[in-house]
């Protein structure tokens, strides 16, 4: 009998997307599973971003069809996607947040548009929670972007896509533009909300080492479509010249030299049962991290 996790979130059919005459996908199909962490990648200009925007309906497919929670989104009047709508949030790239508005009244803004009575005092109280909960001081509520950091403008963005406390979360390049440090700290806030919360997250992504850190599997898109899901190890397996190349080049060996280490870093100071328990558990996972770990050390080998 199928568990909870085996449940298909999004289910992706046959999706065609142009732009004139340009095809970026035909006969593409992706599923994301509940609870799991998807990294997307893919080489310039296959239709990261124009895959999810088709999922969350910013774009309308030419042809296929999109469910998402069991729910067809293509075609669907606006006040039937509400519902839908409401269990997802979205941190677009580079955060995205309206520079007119303080980072409290950004997170603020899906709660007035999908629960207008709540009241002002309310609203203020979310929002504070939020901005905490990803990691930024109280006293960055009522800045404006323009005062913000490339990494607190993220963090902010990712307050905003939590605010209505979704099931489902799209993160687009979420760590373009970081340094290595504050790349690294991303990832760990990601995969620790992922726990924390029962997230499921499509995150799209160029950075080999959030791949490795905090992905579970990860969808290749090239030649119009997705060509291939699985864990790092089992897309290593395959033939694809892309995906060899993504993987294998130096930047992806020096991605996937530098987890082993951060790894075995974090195993020197556990108990040897609980390195063999852990050892068991990558093996059977397609490769955990610690980000914890990660942290430590996090400037070393990153590569994104």
């Amino acid at each position: 009998m199928p568990t909870r996790k085996d449940e298909i979130l999004v289910d992706v059919k046959g999706l065609r997307n142009s732009f004139g005459e340009s095809v970026i996908h035909d006969k593409l199909d992706l599923q994301v599973r509940r609870g799991e962490i998807l990294g997307v990648v893919g080489g310039s200009g296959t239709g990261k971003s124009v895959l999810m925007r088709s999922i969350i309906g910013l774009q309308t497919p030419d042809a296929g069809t999109i469910t998402v929670f069991g729910e067809p989104t293509i075609g669907r009047e606006e006040t039937e996607a509400v519902a839908i709508r409401k269990r997802w949030g979205v941190l677009f790239q580079g955060g995205a947040l309206f520079s007119t508005l303080t980072v409290a009244e950004n997170v603020q803004v899906p709660l007035r548009e999908f629960y207008r009575e709540l009241p002002q005092s309310l609203l203020d109280e979310i929002a504070a929670y939020k901005v905490v909960m990803t990691g930024l001081p109280p006293e960055a509520g009522p800045k404006y972007p323009a005062e913000l950091s490339g990494g607190m403008k993220k963090r902010a963005g990712l307050a905003r896509a939590l605010a209505l406390d979704p099931e489902l979360l799209f993160l687009d390049e979420p760590t373009a533009g970081l340094d290595p440090i504050g790349a690294a700290a991303f990832d760990s806030l990601i995969q620790s909300l992922q726990r924390t919360l029962g997230l499921t997250v499509f995150l799209i992504t160029h950075d080999l080492d959030t791949l490795y850190a905090i992905c579970d599997r990860v969808a290749v898109l090239a030649d119009k479509r997705v060509i291939a899901v699985g864990t790092i190890d089992e897309l290593k397996a395959t033939d694809h010249p892309w995906i060899h190349e993504y993987f294998e080049g130096p930047r992806g060996r020096a991605a996937a030299t530098g987890q082993e280490r951060l790894d075995f870093d974090a195993d020197t100071d556990r108990h040897p049962t609980e390195v063999t328990a852990r050892t068991t558990h990558q093996t059977s996972q397609g490769g955990d991290s610690d980000n914890a770990a990660r942290d430590s050390d996090p400037a070393g080998t990153r590569t994104g």
